[in-house]
């Protein structure tokens, strides 16, 4: 990874995203070791963290994670999911985070070095080539590794750098944990 010590980064995390590639890597992440090797590698001016929830269910399994994170550094950018039932009849839940990002990335850029995007959706590919008309630097974290790939190939392509998230997990890996599956860090 080529990060300078001196630049402003921006994390920008693709929830859902990221938490399928892991998965299909076969690891959890650790958010707090994933938001201290960021903040190692330069001046990190914000975290966002993207994610649809299900305001309607009395528990969701993603209010623990949402409320770690939104106290322990990141920036939770959240938005109620949408319901709706398909032309065959079955019931969708939609949740895209897409436009969210997009314009946080596109207003933030004038105070970073260097964008660091955590998702492999082919969407952000002019998102990308935007910001680096900008003059910002991007780096995209996703995997190749998984099967199917869950980056898009033109996304990896427009990436000044292109992270291989397998390549991460020995720094922000969560450790094992035995029947105590919770999906954030112990402090």
């Amino acid at each position: 990874m080529q990060f300078y010590s001196a630049e402003r980064l921006g994390l920008f995390i693709d929830g859902s995203n990221l938490y399928s590639a892991a998965r299909a890597l076969g690891f959890d992440i650790d958010y707090k070791k994933l938001l201290n090797l960021f903040a190692g590698k330069g001046r990190l001016i914000r975290a966002f963290y993207y994610t649809a929830l299900m305001e309607d269910q009395e528990y969701s399994p993603i209010r623990p994670l949402v409320d770690w994170l939104d106290y322990n550094g990141y920036t939770m950018v959240t938005k109620p999911t949408k319901e709706f039932t398909d032309a065959m009849g079955r019931r969708k839940i939609k949740g895209n985070m897409d436009i969210e990002l997009a314009i946080d990335v596109m207003e933030m850029c004038q105070y970073l070095d260097h964008v660091v995007l955590f998702s492999g959706d082919g969407d952000f590919r002019r998102l990308v080539e935007a910001v680096q008309r900008k003059g910002v630097r991007v780096s995209v974290v996703s995997t190749i590794r998984s099967q199917p790939p869950m980056v898009a190939d033109e996304l990896r392509r427009q990436a000044d750098v292109f992270i291989e998230l397998q390549d991460l997990e020995s720094q922000i890996a969560r450790a094992q944990q035995h029947r105590d599956d919770r999906p954030y860090p112990a402090d």
